[in-house]
C-alpha cells in the first residue's frame, strides 16, 4: 500500500513539473525565435533597411496630417476674443436694466465672460481711434449705444451661432452681432484635413501591409528547402511560422521609430519658419509634437500592421509549401 501511494505521489509531482516545464519552454521558445528573427534582419541589412524606410515614410504622411489637425484645433481653441458676441443695447436701457442683463448673462452656462462698455467710453475710444475728433466734438448727443461683449465657452461656429440666436431674444438687446464666417471656414478646413488624414491613413496602411507581406513572402521563398526539411522532421506550422511573424513585428516597430524621427526633424525644421511668423503677429503659437501617448499609439499601429502583413503572407505561402512538399 505504501509503495502504491508513493508511486501515485511521484506521478503527480512529475505531472506538475511537466506543466511548469512546458510553460517555461513556451516563453523560452518565443524569446529565442524573436531574437533569431531580429538577427535575420541584421544579416540582410540592405533589404531590411529598405523595407523599414518604406514603412517609415508611408506612416509619416498620415502622422503629419494628424499633427496638422491637432495644431489647427489648437488654433481654433485659442480664438475666444475673436468669437466674442457684441450686444448693442436699446437706447433707453437704464443702469438697473443693464445690471440685470449682466447678472442674467453671467448665470448662463454657455457664457464664459461678460464685458460691459459704456456708450461714453465707446465714444471716447472711437474719437481717439477714428481721427474724427474735431468733427465729433460738434455732436451734442452721443449716438453710440451701450455694448456688451460676451465670450462663449464653446467657440465653435455651431455653438456660437446658437448662443447668438439666444442672446438676440433678450428684451434689452437691440442687435446682436458675431462674425462667424472665418470660424466656419476654419472648422471646415479642420474637418477636411481630418477626413483626408483618415483616407490617406487607410490607403497607406494597405500599402504597409503589402510591403510587409511581400518582404515576408520573399523570405519564405528563400527558406523553402529549410521549411520542407523542418516539416519532415515533425516541426509544427506554428513553430515554422513564428519567426516570420516576429520579423514582421520587428519591421513594424523599426518603421514606427523611423516615422517618429522623421516627424521630429520636420517639426524642428518648421519651427524655424513659424517662429518668424509668430514674431510678426506677436503670437505665442507653438507647434505641438507627438505626445508620449500618441507615440505609443503610433508604435502599436506600426507593430500591428507588421504582424498582420506577415501573418497573411505566412498563412498563404507556408500552406502552399506544405501542399507541394517532399
Amino acid at each position: 500500500m505504501s509503495i502504491l501511494f508513493q508511486g501515485r505521489a511521484t506521478g503527480a509531482t512529475a505531472v506538475k513539473q511537466s506543466l511548469w516545464n512546458r510553460f517555461v519552454m513556451f516563453w523560452v521558445h518565443h524569446i529565442r525565435q524573436a531574437l533569431t528573427s531580429l538577427g535575420e534582419i541584421w544579416l540582410t541589412p540592405a533589404s531590411s533597411l529598405l523595407t523599414v524606410a518604406v514603412l517609415g515614410v508611408s506612416l509619416t504622411l498620415p502622422v503629419t496630417l494628424h499633427l496638422m489637425v491637432k495644431n489647427l484645433q489648437q488654433v481654433s481653441t485659442s480664438v475666444d476674443q475673436a468669437a466674442q458676441i457684441s450686444l448693442f443695447l436699446k437706447a433707453d436701457t437704464n443702469e438697473t436694466q443693464i445690471a440685470e442683463l449682466i447678472a442674467l448673462l453671467q448665470a448662463n452656462p454657455e457664457v464664459a465672460d461678460v464685458q460691459f462698455i459704456d456708450k461714453s467710453q465707446a465714444l471716447a475710444e472711437f474719437t481717439a481711434e477714428s481721427g474724427f475728433g474735431d468733427a465729433l466734438s460738434y455732436i451734442e448727443d452721443n449716438p453710440l449705444p451701450h455694448v456688451m461683449l460676451v465670450s462663449p465657452k464653446n467657440t465653435s461656429s455651431v455653438a456660437a451661432s446658437a448662443l447668438l440666436a439666444t442672446l438676440q431674444q433678450e428684451r434689452y438687446v437691440e442687435l446682436a452681432k458675431l462674425d462667424i464666417g472665418w470660424l466656419e471656414r476654419l472648422d471646415a478646413i479642420v474637418s477636411l484635413v481630418r477626413q483626408v488624414a483618415i483616407a490617406v491613413a487607410l490607403l497607406l496602411m494597405v500599402a504597409v501591409l503589402l510591403v510587409v507581406g511581400n518582404t515576408i513572402r520573399l523570405m519564405i521563398l528563400n527558406k523553402k528547402d529549410e521549411i520542407e526539411v523542418m516539416k519532415l522532421v515533425g516541426a509544427t506550422n506554428s513553430y515554422i511560422q513564428r519567426p516570420f511573424l516576429y520579423t514582421g513585428i520587428w519591421l513594424g516597430f523599426f518603421g514606427g521609430i523611423l516615422t517618429f524621427l522623421i516627424e521630429e526633424v520636420l517639426l524642428w525644421w518648421l519651427k524655424q519658419a513659424i517662429a518668424s511668423v509668430t514674431q510678426l503677429y506677436e503670437s505665442s503659437f507653438t507647434l505641438q509634437p507627438l505626445s508620449l501617448a500618441e507615440l505609443g499609439y503610433l508604435l502599436l499601429v506600426a507593430v500591428a500592421l507588421g504582424f498582420i502583413g506577415s501573418f497573411l503572407a505566412v498563412r498563404r505561402n507556408i500552406s502552399q509549401i506544405e501542399a507541394t512538399g517532399i
